[in-house]
């Protein structure tokens, strides 16, 4: 699998990673044994980025790396996982004495004394804009709790505001085949800055593996049933924010673009794979089949013109109009 250095961390790492929001909780639950077997699966297809939380399943994510990590020595994987998310979004709570409590406990899951990759976990615009915050982010690296930062956003205003501080290492965004502005500005200024772009929702919540019908429901405690209007949190997280119907439709259009040999799936992933200026892809997976398939993604050949032409031309008759003003 190609590999590419994640922004200013200096890290090589795999260019389709492993997202573990799954393994905590809001996709239904997955227990130990299923969450090594996910872990090692990736591992094994070539993978060495995973990407976690303190807050998926109140640190169950965390602690399921912590472990594998724990048991397989000179593993060579980069963890990155965020932080922010454990009290209310609200400014006042992004100080250092926070800071240093939530990467202590992440430390402590992750059975590491130091962090790979601590993310801002989609704060408020205030806080990405805070120097206060980001003196206190450079405080954790010259303590050593943590060895470099980024930030998780919701918008790309936001991304653009991270990429222009100095000490940010890498940008996670939502970026898919449903969501395409990012492409605008922000890819081209992390390249210019050197910043890393963590691609996450790269299926949209599941829509462009193609499998879903109008018809298709999901479990009480899925986040695609209880936060489809975004109840619990920011709608753009559940199926990038565009409706279930259309976006069903839209996926079904989307297949009819693969090329023969590739799952809708694997192609919406090698299609973020192969922009310029992405770092890597961090899919989830809830079974080893899933794992295994995701990171093949990152062996399949360049998609080409027509195919990246077909994937403007879906996004620009079911969802420019609504999505890109929004986020």
């Amino acid at each position: 699998m190609d590999h590419r250095t994640l922004g200013r961390t200096g890290r090589s790492v795999s260019v389709i990673g492993l997202g573990t929001w799954q393994l905590g909780a809001d996709w239904g639950d997955v227990d130990a044994a299923e969450a090594n077997a996910v872990l090692d699966a990736a591992v094994e297809a070539g993978v060495t980025f995973f990407d976690t939380a303190d807050v998926y399943g109140d640190g169950r994510s965390e602690s399921f790396i912590g472990e594998y990590l724990a048991a397989n020595p000179g593993h060579g994987i980069t963890v990155a996982t965020k932080m922010g998310r454990r009290m209310p979004q609200l400014a006042e709570n992004y100080t250092l004495a926070n800071f240093r409590a939530w990467t202590d406990r992440s430390r402590a899951n992750l059975k590491v004394d130091t962090l790979d990759l601590v993310q801002l976990h989609c704060p408020p615009t205030e806080v990405i804009d805070s120097d206060a915050v980001y003196d206190a982010l450079d405080t954790l690296v010259a303590d050593g709790a943590i060895a470099a930062y980024g930030v998780s956003v919701e918008e790309t205003s936001q991304a653009l505001s991270a990429i222009a501080r100095p000490g940010t290492a890498s940008v996670q965004i939502i970026l898919n085949a449903f969501r395409l502005k990012p492409l605008d500005e922000v890819l081209p200024a992390a390249q210019a800055a050197g910043v890393g772009i963590i691609a996450r929702v790269p299926l949209a919540s599941g829509l462009l593996s193609g499998k879903y019908t109008r018809e298709t429901t999901f479990a009480a405690d899925d986040h695609r049933t209880y936060n489809r209007s975004g109840e619990a949190f920011d709608v753009g997280e559940t199926f990038s924010g565009v409706p279930f119907e259309k976006g069903v439709e839209a996926a079904h259009a989307f297949a009819d673009l693969v090329p023969e040999g590739a799952t809708p799936a694997q192609a919406a992933l090698a299609w973020i794979a192969q922009l310029d200026g992405v770092s890597t892809v961090i899919p989830g997976a809830r079974s080893v089949a899933q794992a295994q398939s995701n990171a093949a993604a990152g062996e399949l050949a360049d998609l080409g013109e027509d195919f990246r032409a077909g994937v403007t031309r879906i996004y620009d008759e079911y969802f420019r109009e609504s999505v890109h003003p929004r986020w």
